[in-house]
């Protein structure tokens, strides 16, 4: 984990430079810095990060602004850090791309133990790929390759971030079972201390945007009520 390479994006110099510091000691190697959403789009085109920390308040083009960009470019995990604090902020920060929400003033070591969190997570859904003796997984309207991490709606490939596509195979591999949010956080981001209920409603969401007919009415991901969530498979639906 420590040979992880990190983008830190803020346009306070002493907010990078205590970053920089704590992950250093934290064992963390290769840290690049950058005060600009310009700088990061740059940045992440000429070289690929494992995460990226990148602050909501950036001059010129805001963090918020910045991520459905930097999505195009990676996949890499993206903590927000910002001062605001409502859970609409928080929501809109999930909602353009970013995987974890920090607010100003923050506890440094809080900073390194989500970074830690964030990247165990994209490194268990890499690990997640399988060998290409696995198949493809059927349901109707869309099918996953596993062996290639594809995704594909009525024969159309889509792109899917690494984290979404770890829960949707997830439920493909357990389908018309309900599980609870703290069941799908446990079992796919496989972590008990950092558990953030608004995480999971959101990679839901990102879900039906991508397999769903209407997203509003979801027919395959849907939410059982006081229960959880699970993806629904009809018996005409054959899986190789």
């Amino acid at each position: 984990m420590n040979d992880a390479s990190i983008l830190l994006v803020d346009d306070e110099q002493a907010i990078l430079h205590l970053l920089e510091t704590v992950l250093r000691k934290e064992g963390f190697q290769y840290i690049d810095k950058v005060t600009s959403s310009e700088e990061a789009l740059i940045a992440c085109e000429q070289k690929g990060y494992d995460l990226i920390v990148l602050d909501v308040t950036l001059p010129v083009m805001s963090g918020i602004e910045a991520c459905p960009f930097i999505r195009r470019l990676t996949d890499a995990p993206i903590l927000f850090l910002s001062a605001r604090t409502t859970d609409f902020d928080k929501l809109t920060g999930f909602a353009v791309g970013g995987d974890d929400y920090v607010t100003k003033p923050f506890n440094p070591m809080e900073i390194v133990a989500r970074i830690k969190s964030l990247l165990r997570r994209s490194q268990k859904s890499t690990m997640l790929l399988p060998t290409p003796s696995y198949g493809i997984l059927h349901f109707g309207r869309f099918q996953i390759n596993e062996a290639a991490a594809e995704l594909y709606v009525e024969g159309v490939p889509v792109p899917c971030p690494s984290l979404v596509f770890s829960l949707l195979l997830f439920f493909c591999k357990n389908p018309n079972r309900i599980f609870s949010k703290s069941e799908l956080y446990e079992r796919v981001w496989g972590d008990h201390s950092l558990r953030d209920d608004n995480t999971i409603m959101v990679h839901i969401h990102r879900i039906r945007e991508r397999i769903e007919p209407d997203p509003a009415q979801p027919e395959y991901l849907v939410n059982v009520r006081g229960l959880g969530y699970k993806l629904v498979k009809k018996e005409n639906m054959h899986e190789y």
